[in-house]
């Protein structure tokens, strides 16, 4: 089974903390928005995860699909500040 690595980024805290995720490729996407979420202590119900580029990445696909369309390198926001300049 191939894995897919991602660097999840906290664009919330100014600290800009991060951590790398290993998933299957199969794995459904959102499982992996609610793992980062948890591991850094905010609320997966409202947050989403975007590109460096200020994308937004519909959740509702395989880790493999992400990492082919977006690359690794991943954002986690709060949804407090989704929409925010």
């Amino acid at each position: 089974m191939a894995k897919v690595s991602f660097k999840i980024t906290l664009a919330s805290d100014p600290k800009l903390p991060f951590k790398v995720i290993n998933v299957p490729e199969e794995a459904p996407f959102t499982a992996l928005v609610k793992y980062a979420a948890t591991q850094f202590k905010v609320d997966a119900a409202s947050s989403a995860i975007i590109t460096n580029d200020g994308v937004g990445i519909n959740p509702d696909q395989s880790s493999g699909n992400v990492f082919l369309k977006h690359g690794s390198d991943l954002r986690l926001i709060p949804r407090d500040r989704v929409g925010c300049n």
